[in-house]
């Protein structure tokens, strides 16, 4: 559907990318994945038409329609979220005013016979089938129903769009996309600002969706869940794999492998054959034996090693100083704006030592308490926190908060006291500013380089707890795994407002859930409470009944099982513990047939084709395997919880 060929990107003398080339066909679901900086947004503003390549081009069908969701919104301010919606009828409704224009021209006209005229008739059936192909019968209420879908009530519609927070904008213009239904969709970082609800809602759509979508995100479960295509661009190039980002990096990992291997083949012929040559070259009797491998390795194609992007990001949080068991506790705690209130008769404990994750739509009241947590907001009702508590505190909008014109050093200078002074460089460099890049001005860094900037700002300053607001906007996928492996590291307290599953997974042991002005503990980690909560797909949260005699009563009737039930329960349980254990020893299997193939792998020198194509077909079971295990876990616990009702 659309080609990009030999595309190049150069600034001055640097190149961004270097003659990439790659398809996009119908259906297709692609992750653009690489670092910060890679060129990954810039690829996105060349497909659709923002940015002009150095070199090569972009082919697209004459017919072909784009949806751009850029990273930084532009919804009109002045306009109402119904007005802004229904832009997304601006060609159909201009194209609706051309068909009755052409019809009160025809009602006019009496040359019958003329080629005019039957070249205008012919004008008005094309721009009708043109209308309706389009969906121009159904344009009434169509906005109205697509922003219900998202979440939206009656009475948002006429508020004005710059009074709602980025994920419910984001809405707004994936409301304008789906209406318009164009035959590829753009989106860059869709998941910044989006809430999980909101993420799982998107996650769902896009699987679905008829055409083609091409995705830049540091998400991964998003990318997992979405993506059927990985293309990675690094150090300019680009390359293709035609699966998730999960099994992307597997195959990278052992594309990678399997280049050395062959790399090392090739340089010990090489360095035989030269030896040969110059062992023999001045022997006339072997003079047709030298010619002969000279030509050899003039005619060798050389094998070539996938280049990889080395910078890593090296942080560490220092030691927390000593404090309290407590951190932080409420009672009947209320916090709100004024007249307006956020949240209402909340109760919280947070203990030394725990990693927690405020989770929950946006503007349900995170953020509203966190602040009150540093002591930038104070409510009414029993709140304190504990003895010798230092707070460490990174906003979600931090790296906005930096002055544009100071350089990257001036900025860590200005903060840095004592001996740490003399460091400064040396800590710029564990975080990729390296070089000349400490000079360069804040305001031209990128969203990925600010909120490092800012994180080092926190580092400065010894704390016991970290309050960190949306970290990981911005981040590339690597430097989340080290900011991720930095908190589980770090011996004080961690809270942590954060819509990333991912990034949650394995790190934080409690949740706290906002939702209707309340919040609610769940013990556990975050795919612990999305399962407790049935968040497998947005759209029954979305549409949730909230009624608390309800909730009672289905749950009153959900504890009554008869005997015949009970019974029928046990039985589901023998035969998920069986077909369990089926599926396990079946893996068992399959690893450790896997572990042999693998050792001859890397050993062969014949039939290496017949063993790779082996070693596939053991991973893709494998994988299948893998899946199945999980659903029968996960059935096999969903059993026995109604056991226990």
């Amino acid at each position: 559907m659309i080609s990009i060929d030999n595309l190049s990107v150069r600034f001055g003398g640097f190149t961004l990318l270097d003659q990439i080339s790659f398809l996009i066909t119908p259906k297709d679901k692609i992750g653009l994945v690489g670092k910060n900086g890679a060129g990954k947004s810039t690829m996105l503003k060349m497909i659709a038409g923002e940015q002009n390549p150095s070199e090569g081009a972009i082919t697209k069908p004459q017919n072909c329609s784009i949806g751009y969701l850029p990273q930084q919104m532009q919804v009109a301010s002045a306009c109402s979220v119904i007005e802004e919606t229904n832009k997304a009828f601006d060609t159909i409704n201009k194209l609706k005013e051309q068909i009755d224009r052409w019809n009160n021209e025809l009602a006019e006209r009496t040359d019958y016979e003329s080629e005019a005229y039957t070249k205008l008739i012919e004008q008005v059936s094309i721009a009708n089938e043109q209308y309706d192909l389009h969906g121009g019968q159904n344009v009434a209420g169509g906005a109205e129903k697509a922003l219900l879908g998202l979440g939206f009530e009656r009475k948002d519609f006429e508020r004005p769009c710059n009074e709602f927070s980025g994920g419910w904008r984001m809405r707004i213009e994936l409301a304008k996309i789906l209406l318009q239904e164009p035959d590829i969709i753009l989106l860059d970082e869709p998941t910044n600002h989006l809430d999980i609800e909101s993420i799982q809602w998107l996650e769902n759509f896009l699987k679905n969706y008829r055409g083609a979508v091409v995705l830049v995100s540091h998400d991964r479960a998003f990318l997992d869940n979405v993506t059927n295509r990985t293309v990675e661009i690094v150090l300019g190039q680009a390359h293709d794999y035609k699966t998730n980002y999960t099994h992307y990096l597997e195959l990278r990992k052992e594309r990678r492998e399997q280049q050395e291997r062959a790399f090392q083949n090739q340089q010990k012929i090489i360095k035989e054959t030269e030896a040969f040559i110059e062992k023999f070259r001045y022997k006339a009797t072997k003079s047709n034996q030298v010619q002969s491998r000279v030509k050899q390795l003039e005619k060798m194609e050389r094998v070539e090693i996938d280049q990889e992007d080395s910078a890593m990001l090296n942080l560490k949080f220092p030691p927390a100083p000593h404090s309290g068991v407590l951190i932080a506790e409420a009672e009947d705690y209320d916090l709100g704006y004024g007249d307006f209130s956020v949240l209402k008769k909340i109760a919280f404990n947070i203990e030394r030592g725990e990693k927690i994750a405020f989770v929950g739509r946006n503007g349900e009241g995170k953020s509203t308490l966190v602040k009150a947590i540093i002591g930038e907001l104070h409510g009414e009702g029993k709140f304190r926190t504990g003895h010798q508590v230092k707070l460490g505190y990174f906003a979600q909008n931090q790296a906005q908060l930096m002055d544009g014109n100071l350089t990257v050093f001036q900025t860590i200078d200005n903060v840095a006291v004592g001996d740490i002074r003399t460091q400064i460089r040396n800590i710029l460099g564990a975080f990729m500013f390296g070089g000349d890049t400490i000079e360069k001005k804040v305001k031209v860094l990128s969203g990925g380089e600010r909120t490092r900037l800012a994180m080092i700002k926190l580092l400065l300053e010894p704390v016991n707890v970290l309050v960190l607001d949306e970290p990981t906007n911005h981040l590339d996928i690597k430097s989340k795994e080290v900011l991720k492996q930095a908190i589980k590291s770090f011996d004080g307290t961690a809270i942590i407002v954060s819509h990333d599953r991912d990034f949650l997974d394995g790190l934080v042991d409690k949740v706290y859930e906002f939702r209707n002005g309340g919040m609610k503990e769940h013990l556990g980690g975050i795919y612990d409470f999305l399962r407790k909560k049935n968040l497998d797909n947005l759209q029954e949260l979305e549409f949730k009944k909230t009624n608390a005699s309800k909730v009672v009563k289905e749950e009153k009737k959900e504890k009554k099982h008869d005997y015949a039930q009970r019974k029928e329960l046990n039985k589901k349980t023998r035969y998920a513990e069986r077909d369990l254990e089926n599926v396990e020893k079946k893996i068992s299997s399959h690893e450790a047939r896997l572990a042999e193939v693998e050792a001859q792998l890397a050993d062969a020198t014949e039939n290496i084709g017949d063993l790779y194509t082996e070693y596939e077909t053991l991973k893709e079971e494998l994988d299948q395997l893998m899946e199945k295990w999980e659903e029968l876990t996960e059935t096999l616990d969903k059993i026995k919880s109604e056991q226990n009702l």
